[in-house]
């Protein structure tokens, strides 16, 4: 099988292959760049960052590559606009936003010159996208990590927003491998946008113990959770994830307003970060539905070897 051409606004990656930006610290520049060297688009994932910390990822992953670089921030996080700002001034390539909806993106893109992609999950929100000026969305399922906007499949989805729009459409949501690829591809995407595979991989700052809950993790293990943003999240069970499970999780000892609006059940930055760091007991480990089928840790380029033959081999 064939690849088809990805264009973003005026981006053309070598590859129709996106790395997802994973929140807290999982996707920084260090992956970013691997994925953008590697011929797709690297993303760092900026929300649970700092302005000044978003701005040195971004420096950091144009040292390392001269490949297409952008971020992933989530509408709902409080300095959400001082964030876009900071990357649209450090001339970040392209934004992709999720986890609400913001309008005013759109004009502060054109504006700039950054094209911006939206996170949907349905047909009417990619049309609204489309209008507003988006470059392209991701029509992301259920099966995707982290926070989910729909329960539905992403092959229901992609079908419904490819009728909806006439932007490029990039599926995502429990992609793992080439075939998986090759199957959308095959179902009218444009691109695709994969997460937890480059988890597992080499240049992946996560601690060794975040990777080895996703190495043996079981289909099982894999469960939906209340997150204090408003959304179901995907994520793996552990000690802290039963006691959110039962609902006598630990409450938050100290606000960092991370957030527009909060429940405060917990705090999902602490619980984020504590298992980016190794403390995978007293954490929440986001990960896609169908990280169980993933066995090895590879580097980013032979990631990008093993998918190319795949999709290759497929008739």
């Amino acid at each position: 099988m064939k690849l088809p051409e990805l264009q973003i606004g005026h981006l053309k990656p070598r590859y129709p292959i996106i790395q997802g930006g994973m929140a807290v610290r999982v996707s920084t520049s260090s992956l970013a760049a691997a994925v953008a060297n590697a011929g797709g688009i690297g993303v760092i994932g900026a929300s649970g960052m700092g302005v000044d910390e978003l701005r040195d990822e971004i420096r950091t992953a144009r040292r390392l590559s001269t490949g297409i670089i952008g971020i992933n921030i989530m509408f709902a996080v409080r300095d959400f606009a001082n964030m876009v700002h900071a990357a649209m001034e450090e001339k970040i390539d392209v934004i992709f936003t999720g986890a609400g909806f913001s309008r005013d993106i759109f004009g502060w893109g054109k504006e700039s010159g950054t094209p911006i992609v939206s996170i949907v999950s349905s047909g009417k929100m990619a049309a609204i996208a489309q209008r507003c000026g988006a470059a392209a969305v991701v029509a992301e399922g259920v099966e995707a990590g982290g926070h989910l906007g729909t329960n539905l499949p992403v092959s229901e989805i992609l079908i419904e927003i490819k009728k909806a729009v006439k932007i490029p459409v990039i599926a995502a949501g429990g992609i793992t491998d080439g075939f998986g690829v090759a199957q959308m591809f095959k179902m009218g995407a444009d691109g695709v946008q994969m997460a937890t595979r480059f988890v597992l991989s080499k240049e992946c700052a996560v601690a060794d113990s975040f990777k080895q809950m996703y190495l043996n993790a079981r289909a099982e293990d894999v469960v939906l959770i209340e997150s204090p943003v408003g959304m179901p999240g995907r994520a793996l069970r552990n000690p802290f994830v039963d006691k959110l499970l039962l609902d006598c999780q630990p409450e938050p000892v100290r606000c960092q307003k991370c957030l527009k609006e909060c429940s405060k059940k917990y705090c999902i930055i602490e619980a984020l970060e504590n298992s980016r760091i190794g403390k995978v007991d007293e954490g929440v480990v986001f990960c896609g539905q169908n990280v169980y089928k993933i066995k090895e840790i590879l580097s980013v380029p032979e990631i990008f070897s093993n998918i190319l033959a795949e999709v290759e081999s497929v008739s």
